[in-house]
C-alpha cells in the first residue's frame, strides 16, 4: 500500500525522482505505524464525522497514534475522497502536489496529479490504516452532545461515546444549480460542471455561467474535448496565478494573512509577467489578499489562443441559441452599465459552486456571537468546547491549500487537548485569542478570519504551543506527529498538578485546564 507505482529514471527525470525520493524520506520519517489489526487501541476515542479527504486523513493520524476512531459518512462508499469523488475525470489539482500533502505517506507521481491519482492515495492511506472497518457508511450525522460525563454521543449511544469530535464535512457539498431567468427556452444541454464526464464538447460553443474554481474545472474539459470556443461569464472579479510552485509558495508567505501597504508588489509583478497583454483581465480594486485565487495557467493561455473568451458580466436571460449578457468594463461593479450582448452556445455550463455542508449537529453553544464560526479558536475550535475540531469546514478564504500538513497538525492539537488536561485552554483564553486576532487584522479589507494565508496559519500554530508551558513537551508530535514524541508517560507523571484529576474525569474531557 502507498507505494509508488512507477519510479522514474534518475538520468532522464532527475527532479521527478529526486521529489520520489523525498517523498519516500518524509513517508519513512513521519508516517505513523499502522497499528496491528488485533491490538487494542487506546482512549481518548474519537468519531470523525465525513469520510474525504480530511476525515480520512484525521483518522489514520488518530489510528496511526494508538487512539481509537470511527468514521461516519452519510453518503455510500463511492462518496470516499469527498468532493473528489464526485468532480469530472479530467479534473486536477490545480496548485502543485507539494503543497497537497495531506498525509506523509502520499505519494505523487508528478507535480499536478489528476483525480484518479487522488482517489487512489487516499483509498490506499483508508486501506493502510483500517479504516475500513471503522467506516459507516450512509449515517448522515444529526446531532452531537454529551452524556453527564461530558462524553460526546453521536446521533444516539448505539453508536458509543467518545471523547472528541472532528467535523471534516468541508466546505463543498451537493452541486449549487441557481434559477436563472428564461434558462429554460435555451435549446441545448445545462450541465453543473461537476457533471462532464461522458459528455460530448467536440466542436461545440460552450458557455461556463460563474468564473471560480468550477470554471477551471469547466475549460479543462472543454480543452479535452477540443471545444470550438468556450466563453466563460464571471459576474465578479478574480485573481489568477500561475500554476507555479515557487509563486504560490512565495504568496502564501504573507504571515499577517491580510492585504498590506506591499501588496501591491506582487499585484504589479503578476500583472506584467503574467498577465501582460491581458491586464484587463486583472481585478483593478480587489487585492490579492482579500479573496482566493484561481490558480491556473490554461485560461490566460486559451484566451491568447483563440480558444477562450473571459467575459466580465450579468447574465440577463436566454435565447435559444445563448446567452444575453451585460458586458462590463474593468473595474465597473456587478450590475453597473455595460453592452448588451448574445453570446453563442451549444451547452451551458453551471460552474455555479456548491452547497456549503451545515455543522448544525454541533451543540447551539458553538454558534453563540461574536464567536460563530469562522470566529472559532484557530479558526477550528468552537471557544465552549476544546473537544472539538471543525477542520477545514469553517474558512471563507485563503491563499494556501485545504489538503495539507495542517489536517495532521490540528488531529494532533486535538489529541493534546484529550490527553493533557494541562494543556487544554479555558474558553475564556480561546476568547481572548480571538479577540486578539482581530484586533492585529483591524485594518483589514476582509473580517479577521475570512481571509488567511499558510504562513499565518503555521503561526498560530506556533503561538498555540509556545504560548503554554505545558505544551511544549508536545512540540515535536504537535508538529511533526513523531510517535517517540507521544508524551503520556509525561502526563502521567503530571497527576499530582492537576488539582483534582478524579473530578475532571467525572466531567469528561471538555473542560479547560490550562493556566
Amino acid at each position: 500500500m502507498g507505494s509508488l507505482s512507477r519510479m522514474y529514471n534518475p538520468l532522464f527525470h532527475p527532479f521527478l525522482f529526486l521529489y520520489q525520493l523525498m517523498q519516500w524520506c518524509l513517508d519513512k520519517a513521519l508516517s505513523p505505524t499502522p497499528p496491528d489489526p488485533t491490538a487494542r487501541l487506546h482512549r481518548p476515542k474519537v468519531a470523525v464525522i465525513g469520510a474525504g479527504i480530511t476525515g480520512v486523513t484525521a483518522a489514520a493520524h488518530c489510528i496511526g497514534h494508538g487512539f481509537d476512531v470511527v468514521v461516519f459518512e452519510a453518503g455510500p462508499k463511492s462518496n470516499l475522497g469527498g468532493i473528489w469523488s464526485k468532480v469530472n475525470n479530467t479534473s486536477r489539482l490545480q496548485i502543485h502536489s507539494l503543497m497537497y500533502r495531506f498525509h506523509p505517506s502520499v505519494k505523487w507521481e508528478q507535480g499536478y496529479p489528476d483525480r484518479q491519482q487522488i482517489l487512489s492515495q487516499l483509498e490506499q492511506l483508508w486501506e493502510r490504516y483500517g479504516l475500513d472497518s471503522r467506516t459507516r457508511f450512509e449515517t448522515p450525522v444529526e446531532k452531537v452532545y454529551q452524556d453527564e460525563r461530558g462524553r460526546w454521543i453521536v446521533n444516539n449511544t448505539s453508536n458509543g461515546r467518545f471523547e472528541g469530535i472532528i467535523a471534516a464535512v468541508g466546505t463543498c457539498g451537493e452541486p449549487k444549480m441557481p434559477p436563472l431567468e428564461g434558462i429554460e427556452t435555451f435549446k441545448g444541454p445545462v450541465y453543473h460542471s461537476s457533471q462532464l464526464s461522458g459528455k460530448d464538447g467536440h466542436g461545440k460553443k460552450i458557455v461556463v455561467v460563474g468564473g471560480s474554481a468550477s470554471a477551471v474545472e469547466a475549460l479543462e474539459w472543454a480543452a479535452a474535448e477540443n471545444a470550438e470556443k468556450t466563453y466563460i461569464l464571471s459576474r465578479s472579479d478574480k485573481w489568477i496565478i500561475p500554476r507555479n510552485a515557487v509563486v504560490d509558495m512565495l504568496l502564501s508567505l504573507n504571515i499577517r494573512g491580510q492585504q498590506t501597504i506591499f501588496s501591491w508588489i506582487p499585484e504589479g509583478l503578476l500583472r506584467r509577467f503574467f498577465y501582460r497583454d491581458l491586464e484587463d483581465m486583472a481585478p483593478a480594486k480587489k487585492g490579492i489578499f482579500t479573496d482566493t485565487p484561481m490558480v491556473n495557467s490554461d485560461v490566460l493561455d486559451k484566451v491568447r489562443e483563440g480558444k477562450a473568451d473571459w467575459v466580465r458580466g450579468d447574465v440577463q436571460s436566454f435565447t435559444p441559441e445563448g446567452v444575453i449578457v451585460n458586458r462590463r468594463g474593468r473595474g465597473v461593479p456587478e450590475n453597473g452599465p455595460g453592452k448588451t450582448e448574445v453570446i453563442p452556445a451549444d451547452i451551458v455550463v453551471m460552474a455555479t459552486g456548491y452547497k456549503r455542508p451545515s455543522l448544525a449537529f454541533l451543540p447551539d453553544d458553538c454558534f453563540e456571537p461574536p464567536y460563530d464560526p469562522p470566529n472559532w479558536y484557530l479558526q477550528t475550535f468552537p471557544p465552549t468546547h476544546p473537544s472539538i475540531s471543525a477542520i477545514n469546514c469553517t474558512y471563507v478564504n485563503a491563499i494556501g491549500t485545504a489538503g495539507n500538513w495542517h489536517i495532521g497538525i490540528y488531529t494532533r492539537i486535538l489529541l493534546m487537548f484529550l490527553v493533557d488536561p494541562l494543556t487544554r485552554p479555558r474558553p475564556f483564553w480561546m476568547r481572548t485569542w480571538i479577540d486578539f486576532t482581530r484586533l492585529l487584522k483591524k485594518g483589514s479589507p476582509t473580517a479577521a478570519f475570512d481571509f488567511f494565508t499558510y504562513l499565518e496559519l503555521l503561526w498560530w500554530f506556533v503561538f498555540c504551543v509556545a504560548i503554554n508551558p505545558f505544551r511544549w513537551k508536545w512540540a515535536l508530535f504537535v508538529f511533526f506527529g513523531l510517535g517517540f514524541a507521544l508524551p503520556k508517560y509525561i502526563v502521567d507523571a503530571e497527576s499530582s498538578l492537576k488539582n483534582g484529576e478524579s473530578k475532571h474525569e467525572a466531567h469528561g474531557r471538555d473542560v479547560g485546564r490550562s493556566f
